[in-house]
């Protein structure tokens, strides 16, 4: 071989090294998936709906036992997991729940209950990156931990407030913040460790929460004096109020970061806004009794349950329209997500 041709196939292997070296090759995430089933927690009939967001109807319904507010899902979609709260409101004399049951959403049953020990009242329920589920339990001031491979308690994380309500887990999955509804305040809970790390007093009565994908900013309603607090969580406190004209009850962030969703019990309307300014720039009449808001994984529509309308608003994220009206149950409240391929 001649000296000429070994230096040029040199040249191009050291040339391709440098490329690839300055260029490496690009890793790709996950695409999203827009495919994937609606569940949603009726409290009016204690029942858990199954709906196809494109067709736009039911797919299934299951009863539970009185009675369900929130739902989790499975990474995979296969199961729905839904605390049995009981008959009462937050803070309110009544039947208190002590399990939360799990639903194959293929069959559309109860596969399986989860004994949490004694009456807690749990209510939210948010998957960890380790895999355990976490599950408010109130009446105990703590999240409950849940081995999903086994259906069985596996600790607890103390709040070191009463009736935890709604639950955060930051990204980094060591960090997750409860709503105390009663109290008005935040727990910062360190999920490793077991153990609260601190709490922010924000009002005289706060109901849910939502965090920003990044897990730098977290939000609550100050529901008594119709604003939303946000919450730097590196400080962890409020640096900013966001007034709205009539209080806020339910919220959740984009996954973009860039907005975040209000829901008005009173006035039954929507709001969003633009976390850069901190004003809202879009309002939507729905109907009535908008409670939870969930974003779809491709942030491309969010969806906001109406109870007392008996309905799902399916917003359009990218055209900021209202893109359908999706039938639900009375009571319409707790929304998860079940991904299909």
């Amino acid at each position: 071989m001649s000296r000429i041709i070994v230096a040029a196939i040199l040249c191009a292997s050291l040339g391709g090294f440098l490329v690839a070296a300055l260029n490496p090759p690009h890793v790709s995430a996950k695409p999203v998936s827009s495919h994937g089933l609606l569940v949603v927690v009726n409290q009016g009939d204690s029942s858990v709906m199954t709906l196809d967001p494109e067709a736009g109807k039911p797919v299934g319904s299951v009863t539970v036992p009185v009675r369900g507010h929130e739902a989790a899902v499975s990474p995979d979609g296969a199961l729905a997991y839904v605390p049995i709260y009981g008959d009462s409101a937050v803070g309110r004399p009544g039947s208190s729940g002590r399990s939360v049951v799990v639903i194959d959403l293929a069959t559309q049953k109860i596969v399986s209950t989860i004994d949490l020990g004694q009456p807690v009242r749990p209510h939210a329920a948010e998957f960890g990156p380790d895999g355990n589920l976490y599950v408010t339990a109130e009446l105990a001031q703590a999240v409950d931990v849940i081995d999903p491979h086994t259906d069985k308690l596996i600790g607890s994380v103390p709040t070191g407030q009463p009736e935890s309500h709604m639950l955060a887990i930051a990204p980094d999955g060591r960090t997750a913040y409860t709503t105390n509804v009663g109290p008005g305040s935040i727990s910062v809970l360190d999920l490793v460790a077991r153990k609260t790390l601190g709490v922010i007093p924000i009002s005289s009565y706060a109901q849910r929460i939502a965090l920003t994908p990044d897990g730098t900013r977290l939000f609550t309603s100050d529901i008594p004096h119709s604003r939303v607090a946000v919450i730097d969580t590196a400080a962890a406190k409020v640096i900013a109020w966001v007034p709205f004209p009539d209080s806020t009850y339910s919220l959740a962030t984009t996954l973009d970061g860039r907005w975040l969703i209000a829901s008005h019990r009173v006035s039954n309307q929507v709001s969003v806004v633009d976390l850069s300014t901190l004003k809202i720039v879009h309002t939507y009449d729905v109907p009535a009794g908008p409670t939870e808001i969930l974003v779809r994984p491709d942030d491309k529509f969010a969806f906001i349950a109406c109870g007392e309308g008996h309905s799902v608003v399916m917003l359009d994220l990218t055209s900021w329209t209202i893109a359908k009206i999706l039938p639900a149950g009375p009571g319409a409240d707790g929304l998860a997500w079940a991904p299909r391929n």
